[in-house]
């Protein structure tokens, strides 16, 4: 032999174990998949279905259907006017905006596309993060006063709106969660400083109360937004000059991927609440209002508590609602049967993935129970019974029916037609009288000799009665 045979027969071509176990890393997973290795685990048993994509992967068109803009609203024009402009750049059918800013006031401004305007009003109740320049109409005693008023101006504040703002002027209760001096120049009366507040909150407001508390008076002079809800400053904000170069580009290169830049997926929007994977069957079922059951549950977040918001997605990411928790996650990983959650907003598209309801073994014995209902319901119409009607379905009300027909043939024949028509019993009687060779011969009328009764049981003659 060969020194090559010699070789191969001497070597161990044999793959041994690894002794260390490859570690699944999610971490830099996008958008909903992020830590997907950190979700409780129901099941891993399902059959995964060819249907939906990605967030990141869908085509142009639905994507821009599902996306959010970050936009850096600039000073002087209104919210409205900013998301009609937005509409007509990108051609669209709808925009919404996430809170309405003033037209001096900068800063973020969540624009929804089309599908995405559903999580308008869940966005809109986020809280918010601003950065204000107020000027204060005197000098104070240091900078420390300034830091103590906003520390005091801290919870629940009582707030009125203020004249410029075109809403109901009613006293309103608004929460300030933060407040941080950034910078305080006395000699110009000017301070600088951040606060994290609940939606709602009047800034403008919040400066007159400082200036009160303070005692020498103050108002705002400027102001901008650096976050609401899940989106902030650092996440891809764009100016209005961004999306309408990325849809020249567009039109005039066919190059997307400027476009994909500007308008962010929808699901960026719901990664500060907590998931609920579910299985392909069920996606379509759930789009079309459908509560989640637990045989539907793949994963699902620790720390649920019942009646909290959760957001329901595929295994690919996708968000398919908003919904209310009706279990914990401790009830989720015990019990076998019951609702785990109940839509709250609907948010994909229905018949994205296929139907699958109506197919499991229960969902058969009803539809056989069903089809020998009909068919029941057809063979009472076809012996006189009335059709699709509850009565004809049991044999004693139909028993009933059939008794009162034919006690009213005499009458029928004895009394005339209202107006010239035949009446309903006179109809019936007809069909009776039609539908007569096809019903069974009733005992009454059969010969003596062909009786079923026993001679002891048959009626005597009046000549041999007592």
């Amino acid at each position: 032999m060969s020194s090559v045979a010699n070789q191969q027969l001497e070597a161990d071509f044999a793959i041994k174990p690894e002794s260390v176990t490859p570690t699944l890393n999610t971490k830099d997973w996008p958008l909903l998949l992020k830590n997907y290795d950190k979700l409780l685990v129901r099941s891993a048993h399902f059959t995964p279905i060819p249907a939906g994509s990605s967030p990141l992967k869908r085509d142009l068109a639905s994507y821009i259907k599902t996306g959010v803009i970050n936009l850096d609203k600039p000073s002087n024009p209104s919210s409205h006017e900013v998301v009609a402009w937005i509409r007509r750049i990108l051609r669209v059918e709808k925009t919404g905006h996430s809170g309405t800013l003033d037209p001096k006031v900068t800063g973020c401004l969540t624009v929804c596309i089309d599908r995405a305007t559903r999580l308008v009003k869940s966005q809109q109740g986020a809280g918010k993060e601003y950065v204000c320049v107020v000027r204060l109409h005197a000098a104070i005693q240091s900078e420390k006063a300034l830091a103590r008023g906003l520390e005091t101006l801290t919870g629940a504040l009582f707030q009125r709106p203020p004249l410029i703002s075109a809403v109901k002027r009613q006293l309103r209760v608004r929460t300030i969660y933060q407040t941080k001096l950034i910078e305080f120049d006395n000699e110009r009366h000017l301070g600088v400083f951040w606060v994290s507040c609940e939606a709602g909150t009047y800034i403008r407001t919040l400066c007159v109360h400082l200036g009160l508390l303070l005692g020498v008076g103050g108002h705002m002079q400027e102001l901008r937004r650096v976050r609401s809800g899940a989106m902030g400053e650092g996440d891809d904000i764009v100016t209005m000059h961004d999306v309408l170069d990325a849809q020249w580009l567009y039109d005039n290169t066919r190059d997307e991927s400027y476009l994909r830049r500007v308008v962010r997926p929808l699901e960026s929007l719901l990664t500060g609440y907590k998931r609920i994977v579910v299985k392909d069957s069920a996606v379509n079922a759930v789009c079309y209002g459908a509560k989640l059951m637990i045989p539907g549950l793949l994963r699902y977040e620790a720390d649920i508590e019942l009646n909290e918001e959760v957001v329901l997605m595929t295994t690919k990411g996708e968000a398919i609602a908003i919904g209310i928790a009706q279990m914990t996650t401790v009830e989720l990983s015990t019990c076998d049967h019951g609702v785990v959650a109940k839509v709250k907003r609907c948010i994909m598209d229905r018949d994205t993935y296929p139907r699958k309801w109506g197919l499991g073994p229960k969902a058969q014995e009803k539809k056989k129970m069903v089809s020998f209902s009909d068919s029941r319901r057809a063979t009472l119409a076809t012996l006189g019974g009335r059709p699709f009607s509850r009565a004809s379905l049991t044999p004693r009300t139909n028993r009933r029916s059939r008794m009162a027909s034919s006690t009213s043939t005499d009458v029928s024949t004895r009394l005339p037609p209202p107006h010239g028509r035949p009446s309903t019993s006179t109809t019936r009687c007809r069909e009776k009288e039609s539908l007569r060779p096809l019903l069974p011969p009733s005992p009454l009328s059969l010969p003596p000799s062909s009786s079923p009764l026993p001679p002891s049981r048959l009626p005597l003659p009046l000549s041999r009665l007592p």
